[in-house]
């Protein structure tokens, strides 16, 4: 029988060492040198974490007493790992990978998996789609909620350097109407192309924000039919072409928060970066993907830095980490590396049902530096609560303009708070005022790279999805389900009910709980 996550022999040993971690006042420039590693044109520094060589050698103990790299090689060669042994599951493969796949199927000549296959159709056909219309349109608005919404916005954003002349894309996802009302107020509908995306054709925000847009098109005098475009299940209510100008494909076996390189978020950043854009994401995030695959554990970085967070959260007892981007493009990437770490390991059972005596998943959340040095860094260097935090950085700015201002340009001093705050958060400061005090031995990490284009953007984000994948790998974890969104869908689906039996003098299904907060919404 598989031993759980606390019985690895590795486990054992690192719940003692953890009794004594590394003192980060200890610090030294052969320390920053030494606890590194390169590959793809990133460096991972963790030589500001808590471990010393032999916590690393521990760390890489655990991962192959987990069987993580043959976990992983079982993801990417389309397994069935969503499965909960004993318990109703989705019994899905996992291949959010496949997308990418197909730069590799065309460089080895190989007859491409099932996966793949269809991802390359999906492929031909947006390039089509996409030539066939160019000039037509100069807005996008993107109609989804979760993984349809957080990952596409946060490449989409990030990459706005890249996008075409004239092309403008927005975002409707919160069901609040205040959300579509503002994004319409900014668009041209003649010109606009509107991109509704729902797996299953049936998800209730995105449903509702759809038929918003096109009670307006329809006012303005416009066919809906030459707007809309559908991403979809095949076959699911909304592959309909009496309704849609094109629709394009999605499959269950890749999750919404892993589906950004998908044609979730391939029509949007086709049409913002042009087709080749879009290829350059894939080809990043599948170097990624070869390299977790592949790549030595001492030099995997998704699984080094999977391996550290587990450090922090299991034998240092941290339950939270900060993502700092030293980068405004990357503004939104911490709300949608929350949805994907904290939907994949938010779990509290184990593959096999059992309930997991050990903390899982931590609670991510995270903002822009240096807008956060004068906001919450605070608490991050005095609090009585110790945040791990992973930084962000590139060596240049996307943008070729910068000013030398005081003898250093604004990308310098910019990576100079980036450097200090590590170093600050690591080794603290003394001081006799206990108001000046820093106690230091705040874990982080730094990963640089050269600039934020697409290929590295790709590559990022498949770096946050391995590490996550890793984690999940070694807690012996589903990480690819979701069912704790489910209860929350049902119960606001029987409140809709109420509220559709009062407008419809309906006989109201019984709902105590629900009913009473109908009632304190008469009163106010």
């Amino acid at each position: 029988m598989t031993k759980s996550f606390p019985e690895l022999p590795a486990a054992q040993k690192l719940k003692k060492l953890a009794t004594h971690p590394f003192d980060l006042a200890k610090l030294s420039p052969e320390r920053i040198e030494r606890f590194s590693a390169r590959a793809l044109g990133f460096h991972l520094l963790y030589g500001t974490e808590r471990v010393d060589e032999e916590v690393l050698g521990a760390l890489l103990e655990l991962a192959e007493q987990a069987g993580v790299r043959d976990k992983m090689a079982a993801m990417q060669a389309g397994e069935v790992l969503n499965r909960i042994e004993g318990c109703e599951s989705e019994e899905r493969e996992v291949l959010h990978t496949a997308m990418r796949d197909v730069f590799e199927e065309r460089q080895t000549g190989e007859p491409a998996r099932k996966a793949a296959a269809g991802a390359e159709r999906e492929l031909q056909k947006l390039e089509k789609f996409l030539a066939r219309n160019e000039g037509r349109f100069t807005d996008l608005i993107q109609v989804g909620i979760g993984g349809s919404d957080l990952g596409p916005r946060a490449l989409c954003l990030a990459l706005q350097p890249f996008h075409k002349p004239g092309r403008r894309i927005h975002f409707i996802s919160n069901v609040d109407p205040d959300d579509a009302n503002a994004v319409l107020a900014q668009v041209d509908l003649k010109k606009t192309l509107v991109v509704v995306v729902s797996k299953s054709g049936s998800t209730l925000e995105t449903l509702t924000n759809e038929e918003f847009v096109r009670s307006r098109m329809k006012k303005a005098g416009l066919d809906p039919k030459e707007h809309f475009v559908a991403v979809t299940g095949e076959k699911s209510p909304m592959d309909d072409p009496s309704r849609y100008l094109a629709s394009f494909y999605i499959w269950d076996f890749i999750g919404g928060r892993y589906s950004a390189t998908s044609m979730v978020g391939g029509v949007m950043l086709g049409f913002a970066l042009g087709f080749q854009g879009f290829q350059e994401i894939l080809r990043g995030a599948h170097a990624m993907d070869r390299h977790a695959l592949t790549a030595e554990p001492r030099e995997n970085l998704p699984l080094l830095s999977a391996l550290l967070g587990i450090w922090n959260r299991n034998f240092l007892h941290l339950p939270t980490v900060a993502i700092i981007p030293y980068s405004q493009a990357l503004h939104r990437f911490p709300a949608h590396l929350q949805q994907l770490d904290m939907e994949s390991n938010g779990k509290r059972i184990d593959k096999k049902g059992k309930g997991a005596d050990f903390s899982t998943g931590p609670v991510i959340w995270g903002e822009p530096g240096t807008n956060g040095q004068h906001s919450f860094y605070q608490l991050i260097h005095q609090g009585t609560d110790v945040v791990p935090l992973e930084f962000i950085g590139f060596r240049k700015s996307q943008h070729p303009a910068d000013l030398e201002i005081q003898h250093t340009t604004s990308q310098e001093k910019l990576l100079s708070n980036l450097f200090a705050q590590s170093i600050a958060l690591a080794v603290g400061q003394k001081d006799k005022n206990p108001n000046k005090f820093f106690p230091g031995n705040r874990p982080n990490r730094v990963l640089l790279a050269d600039r934020l284009d697409p290929k590295t953007l790709g590559a990022l984000l498949a770096f946050y999805e391995h590490k996550v994948a890793f984690q999940g790998f070694v807690w012996n974890i589903n990480s690819f389900d979701q069912e704790g969104v489910q209860l929350g869908k049902k119960l606001a689906n029987q409140i809709i009910a109420l509220f559709k039996a009062r407008r419809t003098k309906e006989k109201a299904p019984s709902f105590p709980l629900g009913e009473a907060y109908l009632r304190v919404l008469e009163e106010i």
